[in-house]
């Protein structure tokens, strides 16, 4: 029934009257809608993707597995000992919410990778909000305001956890979101969203470059107000660029709580742990449980860390593999290896990149029966210690997800009621 639905339904859930409505109470910003329109026209796809429920109970299960994994201390130290330096700090605060990427065709389901801060959580909240039933098969599947109210609750929550896991009381005074240049950021409307949801919890919010922040007096400022915690939206993972000095300060003195921190991405996001995640010897080498480490083994693509040893073995295979870099985020400087030419391929094997086995993506249909246009599709699970709090898709054309495809960006899952998924009772949304 699932992959019908993805095949033949291509009833339009997304009301963006509605979707107008809900960014704009949201943040009472009459036009954000608008500007979003413009800046960002393939930011939201029209229809949902459907998953079928042991899909989903699969990625609950490989989420747990890696959480795992990641606590133990033999892990811990095998991964720590290649990581950046700052990553050797630890503040106490494990970092907010992770981003787990799955691809999956038929059933073959296959984490590519894991995000420390991943984009899209709250837009998704909203985008839930503005959903409506478009047909008959649809009347069960319309997300529950009381869903989408609770998922924001849990981020809230995640983020106090992090303050008073830091040897904090009560909950921060100021919180700064950072990013560079964050006014012309592709997910700019999200930090307002999160400075909304901070600011309904009492806690004064700023959204600032890193550069604006300045370190005197064992504290972290910005202008003439301390920063008490800061939510980290860098791709400088290890906090290492000069105009990220004061951050990197802070960090180090725990002048401020920062989450997501280095340590987290080293922890989980440093794609050379995907080599280890696949490997099931090197997993019990580590003192995994063999059930855990052949569910890693059969979820996650093999991966290889790409250097001189390897490097004539892995360019015959090329084609079978997709290249990323260790420390990448958002699928930049990816390639795909069977359009791989000679002299990429030498800046592949001089730089820091893993090697992982092809996975291929889902695919939705949208458009019409008549004219149907099938679009790829990714699964995201957003996840805080081990628990996913939430599921999303994007839809897309090419070779990685880049919300510039006409009828993509981020989309809805829906899967079957909890005990039916054999049955044809319709699905319902998953929060």
């Amino acid at each position: 029934m699932i992959e019908r639905l993805n095949r033949d339904c291509f009833c339009i859930s997304l009301d963006r009257q509605a979707l107008a409505q809900a960014l704009e109470s949201e943040l009472g910003q009459p036009g954000l809608y608008a500007l979003i329109q413009q800046r960002n026209p393939h930011m939201f796809s029209a229809q949902p993707v459907f998953v079928a429920g042991r899909h989903i109970a699969r990625m609950r299960a490989v989420v747990k597995a890696v959480e795992r994994v990641a606590s133990l201390p033999s892990f811990e130290q095998a991964v720590l000992a290649r990581a950046p330096a700052a990553a050797r700090h630890d503040p106490g605060n494990p970092g907010v919410f992770l981003g787990f990427d799955f691809h999956l065709e038929g059933e073959s389901l296959h984490l590519i990778e894991i995000n420390t801060n991943p984009g899209g959580a709250l837009l998704s909240a909203v985008l839930a909000r503005a959903q409506r039933a478009c047909c008959e098969e649809m009347q069960d599947m319309v997300p529950s305001a009381e869903s989408v109210d609770a998922f924001e609750a849990d981020i809230m929550a995640m983020f106090l956890r992090e303050w008073r896991q830091a040897g904090h009381t009560g909950a921060p005074r100021r919180i700064a979101i950072v990013d560079s240049e964050p006014a012309t950021q592709y997910l700019y409307a999200e930090f307002l969203l999160f400075a909304r949801l901070f600011e309904r919890a009492g806690i004064e919010t700023v959204i600032v470059d890193p550069t604006a922040l300045r370190m005197d007096d064992s504290r972290l400022w910005h202008g003439d107000k301390a920063i008490d915690m800061v939510y980290n939206r860098l791709t400088d993972f290890a906090l290492d660029a000069p105009a990220h000095a004061a951050l990197r300060r802070a960090w180090s003195a725990n002048a401020a709580v920062i989450t997501p921190h280095p340590r987290a991405h080293a922890l989980y996001a440093d794609k050379r742990n995907l080599a280890l995640l696949s490997d099931a010897d090197s997993l019990r080498a580590l003192g995994v449980e063999s059930s855990i480490s052949a569910l890693l083994a059969a979820h996650v693509p093999q991966t290889q860390i790409v250097c001189t040893q390897n490097a004539e073995k892995l360019w015959a295979e090329r084609r079978g593999l997709f290249f990323k870099p260790w420390a990448g985020y958002g699928s930049r400087a990816a390639y795909r290896g069977a359009k791989l030419t000679k002299g990429v391929w030498s800046g592949i094997v001089r730089g820091q990149y893993v090697a992982q086995a092809l996975s291929p993506p889902g695919e939705r249909n949208i458009g019409d029966a008549n004219a149907p246009q099938p679009l790829k599709f990714d699964l995201r699970a957003y996840a805080d210690t081990g628990h996913v709090l939430w599921f999303s898709a994007r839809l897309y054309q090419g070779q990685t997800t880049n919300f510039r495809t006409p009828g993509g960006g981020f989309a809805p899952v829906y899967t079957e009621p909890t005990g039916q998924e054999a049955s044809t009772t319709q699905p319902r949304p998953i929060p």
